[in-house]
């Protein structure tokens, strides 16, 4: 997936980005076609890089010809074989594709993104690729075509809201963020309660009562609550509860949320739509560092489908969080 709003946001914040794409490969590699990194020039360090083409050896060469391509611009292909003339162990080759960008050659707002790699016009094929894809809505695998580069747009397939900046909403953030097809909303009290700068993909909210924001979520997004406050997060269970939600995972201890089911059965919820509230969150042989908490959090995700399918239950794994 072509990812437009990373690019455009490297671009503003760095100038000049190097954006090197898998276009093509044969036989064992490390990533997929469509994988992509960053790559731009930084005063403070060697470089800066976002992303991964992967492959350890084959990733340096690359973010070694993307510097001297920014000095260039333009764009270049090479395939590049991954046995002997890397040392690595696998036996197959990448065509990687790397194009500089700039505020003047961002492209367009577009669903599909195809452009030539060697000047040629469009063909054929492609036309009836991007017909398809206006028309009725196909969204085409990355892929290199008689000479041109094609990529969907990536879109956001799972939003997240995420309730509370403390030390394990920071660390679910900095883990989920990255992930693919990740977009999320973070909401806490104030401003200066969020790190700066933000993960990728992420929009802070501040609002003096967090409650009052349920009703700007969508009603199929995903929904994670670690607040500083057991009175909030009893609000936002009971909002979550008639608003409509994919998923819930509240942070939390086995006594704490048989007091929160008490409690939210009197305010009129039925006992099944309670318990699609998950809690605790976490994995318990992982510890109770934040870190530890998020990765366990972002794992029972995952392995859930809780990033493309239209609702989730995280598995209810007991887990006492810090201070719950």
């Amino acid at each position: 997936m072509f990812d437009l709003a990373q690019l455009r946001a490297a671009v503003m914040a760095h100038g000049r980005v190097a954006r090197v794409v898998i276009a093509a490969h044969d036989g064992s590699t490390p990533r997929e076609v469509g994988a992509a990194m960053l790559v731009w020039a930084d005063t403070t360090v060697a470089g800066g890089q976002l992303g991964t083409v992967g492959g350890g050896a084959l990733e340096h060469e690359a973010i070694q010809r993307a510097r001297i391509r920014l000095t260039k611009g333009g764009r270049d292909l090479l395939r590049q074989p991954l046995g002997p003339a890397l040392g690595q162990c696998c036996g197959g080759a990448v065509t990687l594709l790397t194009e500089v960008y700039d505020t003047a050659t961002l492209p367009a707002e577009a669903e599909v993104i195809a452009r030539s790699v060697d000047g040629r016009p469009m063909p054929l094929a492609v036309k009836r690729l991007l017909a398809r894809a206006r028309g009725q809505g196909e969204r085409p695998a990355p892929q290199l075509l008689q000479g041109w580069m094609i990529e969907p747009v990536a879109r956001p397939a799972s939003q997240l809201w995420l309730w509370g900046a403390g030390h394990v909403g920071r660390a679910l953030a900095q883990v989920m963020a990255p992930l693919p097809g990740m977009q999320i909303t973070w909401i806490d009290i104030a401003t200066d309660r969020f790190p700066d700068p933000l993960p990728p993909h992420t929009e802070a909210l501040a609002v003096t009562d967090p409650a009052q924001a349920v009703r700007l979520a969508p009603p199929d997004a995903h929904h994670l609550i670690v607040t500083f406050s057991h009175a909030l997060d009893l609000e936002l269970c009971h909002r979550l509860l008639t608003h409509g939600f994919a998923s819930c995972g509240l942070i939390g201890s086995a006594t704490k949320w048989a007091r929160f089911r008490s409690r939210l059965a009197a305010l009129g919820h039925a006992a099944p739509e309670i318990a699609r509230i998950a809690c605790p969150i976490g994995d318990p042989a992982l510890g109770k560092h934040p870190q530890s908490i998020a990765i366990g959090t972002a794992a029972a995700f995952l392995r859930c489908g809780g990033l493309r399918a239209p609702a989730l239950t995280l598995p209810q794994i007991s887990h006492g969080g810090p201070g719950v």
